[in-house]
């Protein structure tokens, strides 16, 4: 299934990589297009971020199984942000968002109150987002400009093995 979709991700990578035109009109338009879409991808990584932080919140004992994987998920976040294109700075959030610096004060408690009791269902609730994310992403890869539409299929495919790790192993959430 993960190789399945890497090939299919790589595939609308080389598709999008080609598209853009080089009319000035054009090019301000794709900026535009890229710096929302990048501004998005961004805040879906925070809410991620925070469903990690609620997760460990509720569930300690996860924490450090939990800890690097939410760490890939920070840079993406980092990234996507930093690499935002000449339309102006990236947005002004800190690299690894808290979340009490979180945008929207209520997801945290939100998110808080989704993480399930048992620790199972916890990692499971986690790799469904994971999963979920990744899924939206890779459907992103169709409208993504070329460098873009890169880092969303790399995005995407870290996030898939996030689940996969996630749900692995059910022995040591027990």
């Amino acid at each position: 299934m993960l190789a399945g979709a890497a090939v299919a991700a790589a595939g609308s990578a080389l598709v999008t990589g080609c598209s853009g035109g080089g009319h000035p009109a054009g090019a301000d338009q794709t900026v535009s297009l890229e710096r929302r879409m990048r501004e998005g991808a961004v805040r879906d990584s925070e809410r991620l971020l925070e469903r990690y932080d609620a997760t460990a919140a509720v569930h300690p004992d996860l924490a450090e199984r939990l800890t690097p994987l939410r760490a890939a998920v920070a840079a993406h976040a980092k990234a996507l942000a930093l690499t935002t294109p000449k339309a102006g700075p990236a947005p002004s959030r800190p690299a690894s968002p808290s979340p009490s610096a979180s945008p929207t004060p209520s997801v945290p408690a939100a998110g808080r109150a989704e993480v399930p009791a048992k620790p199972a269902e916890a990692l499971s609730a986690l790799a469904d987002a994971e999963r979920s994310l990744s899924e939206a992403r890779t459907i992103a890869l169709a409208g993504a400009p070329g460098e873009l539409a890169r880092m969303l299929a790399s995005v995407a495919a870290c996030g898939a093995v996030h689940a996969y790790l996630l749900t692995s192993n059910p022995g040591a959430a027990s």
